[in-house]
């Protein structure tokens, strides 16, 4: 039995032997191929998408959501990036300015530095890689001309009389001006001095009487009104115009 035990253990190291030796390149034995991985296959649709939220006269800020992480997507931060025009953002040429987001996967990007009322182009880059399929457009505010501004000098019970102060913001003088918004209410204007009523629309605009529309840089003048209402109005948004 030991003599049987010892050839049988001889067989199976001897087996081994060639079995090694057979799979070896020296001796022209084939390796055995690798076993392929597995294939990603993406969803049809896009990885991230993105927003103008908001606009200065010198800034834009822009929101984002990733729709997908990798290898299909994308993870944060995202870079937002700025073009002054759509070629140079098809062809990623000439960046005008960009910024970089926070850790969230869906968030907003504020980008200062801009040059009033102009537009621009963004585009996304994450992980170290353009995003090939989204672009956007905004424009920043333009300066604004001038400001207007309300103050109820007195008031009883069947209406009031308002002020307004009307300054030209810009840096160039005025011409002109001309001052719009919408009653909350029943308000209806009785009297208007200093300022020439116009005709037509759903809301109220007063333009300048022949005598106050010039105004110098920080310039300003009134205008005001006898007004019949139940009550003052709590606020009124006022826009002003050249």
């Amino acid at each position: 039995m030991i003599g049987g035990a010892a050839l049988a253990l001889t067989i199976v190291i001897a087996g081994a032997a060639g079995a090694s030796a057979a799979g070896s390149p020296a001796t022209g034995g084939a390796l055995l191929a690798a076993t392929p991985g597995p294939t990603v296959t993406c969803p049809p649709a896009i990885p991230l998408t993105g927003a103008v939220a908001g606009a200065t006269t010198t800034s834009l800020t822009i929101s984002y959501s990733i729709l997908q992480g990798p290898p299909c997507g994308y993870d944060p931060p995202v870079t937002v990036t700025l073009f002054a025009s759509s070629e140079d953002a098809r062809q990623w040429l000439n960046p005008a300015a960009e910024a970089v987001s926070g850790p969230e996967r869906s968030g907003r990007v504020t980008i200062d530095g801009l040059t009033p009322d102009t537009a621009y182009w963004y585009r996304f880059s994450a992980n170290g890689q353009h995003d090939p399929y989204w672009t956007g457009s905004g424009r920043t505010a333009a300066v604004q001309a001038c400001a207007a501004t309300v103050a109820i000098d007195s008031a009883w019970g069947g209406g009031f009389v308002a002020r307004v102060t009307v300054r030209n913001a810009g840096a160039e003088t005025l011409g002109a001006w001309h001052v719009s918004w919408r009653w909350p209410g029943d308000e209806r204007i009785v009297s208007l001095w200093n300022g020439v009523a116009a005709d037509g629309g759903d809301g109220v605009t007063i333009s300048n009487a022949p005598y106050n529309g010039t105004l110098a840089p920080g310039a300003s003048t009134t205008f005001g009104m006898l007004v019949a209402a139940t009550a003052p109005p709590g606020s009124l948004s006022l826009a002003c115009t050249r």
